[in-house]
């Protein structure tokens, strides 16, 4: 099978395409044939080791000091199963499925194995390829700080980094859950972060959201440039700032913030849980979410991809058309 193999941290030029073993099913696993993937923000800060302050040496501890000790990226992907192991239940051979594979990775291929008790759902009548792969790693990241915000109806969110995958995907469920939203984003996108259901929008090139006067029950941060400093002025009494994406200093400071404040700073990795792709892709299927798709590159172009993906200006989500690949 082809696969897309980083054999060093780098530029998108250290990608290449090369032939590798097809895997064989364990006994509880399936094989799946890839038709479309994704290049994400994840991948790109760990190809390139661009990541927040503080966690230089903890990233390179769990994927590898010297080079990627998983070369084949990509966490979200949807296809078909090719094959089965004997003790299978959940999937058959030819069913449509999606999936995410997240920290294990290796979407970035024609096939992957993955466990049939792990984050693989049905795909449901209806949706594309590149809509189901494109569900997971924004929408699943958004529901999941949402959640631990306790969001309720009424509130007033401002969503600081509005147009990528998790930004378009906390506007649209949180203006789903009854929230007033606010979205932050360059001029570009202002139209479609209105789309997506923001009641506001604040064009970041020529205001600063932290200097506007307005307060919020909830800030959520996605792109690390709203720390604690920065919302003071806008986060109400009880509310809550959720780092998305921040260093690891903003992150130990959110604790003492939490405990001295009255507000609370939510951070730290999203959860993801089966019922979390369950929940979406039933919403993507009645058209209550749906997740932006900027660009559909082929695979031979994922070079391409993931230089788009590090000038930081996708809109949504950038997918990998792998289905066309022999």
């Amino acid at each position: 099978m082809k696969a897309v193999v980083a054999e060093r941290y780098g530029p998108p030029e250290v990608l290449q395409i090369r032939e590798i073993a097809t895997p064989t099913p364990k006994g509880d696993e399936i094989l799946i044939r890839i038709h479309a993937t994704t290049v994400t923000s994840a991948d790109w800060r760990l190809r390139s080791q661009s990541v927040p302050a503080g966690f230089a040496l903890i990233m390179r501890l769990v994927f590898g000091l010297r080079k990627p000790r998983q070369p084949i990226l990509g966490s979200e992907l949807a296809g078909v199963v090719a094959a089965i192991g004997r003790n299978v239940t959940r999937f058959r051979v030819g069913e449509r499925i999606f999936a995410f594979s997240d920290m294990r990775m290796g979407c970035h291929a024609e096939y992957l194995c993955l466990p049939q008790d792990g984050m693989v759902m049905a795909t449901p009548p209806g949706l594309t390829d590149e809509t189901a792969t494109a569900l997971c790693f924004g929408g699943t990241t958004a529901l999941n700080f949402l959640r631990r915000a306790k969001l309720r109806a009424g509130e007033r969110v401002l969503v600081n980094g509005a147009s990528g995958a998790v930004g378009t995907a906390v506007v649209q469920l949180a203006s789903r859950a009854g929230a007033e939203v606010t979205g932050v984003c360059s001029t570009a996108n202002l139209d479609l972060v209105r789309s997506l259901g923001a009641a506001h929008v604040i064009d970041y090139t020529r205001a600063d959201f932290s200097r506007r006067g307005q307060t919020y029950d909830v800030i959520v941060d996605t792109v690390g440039t709203a720390p604690f400093a920065r919302c003071l002025r806008s986060l109400r009494q009880g509310g809550r700032l959720l780092l998305v994406l921040a260093g690891l200093p903003d992150m130990l400071r959110g604790v003492w913030v939490s405990l001295t404040s009255g507000r609370t700073v939510i951070a730290g990795p999203a959860t993801v849980k089966l019922d979390d792709l369950r929940d979406l892709a039933t919403l993507a299927q009645t058209g209550e979410f749906q997740p932006v798709i900027d660009r559909i590159y082929p695979f031979e172009q994922i070079v391409a991809a993931h230089r788009y993906v590090d000038t930081g200006r996708k809109k949504g989500n950038v997918i990998i058309c792998v289905r066309d690949q022999s």
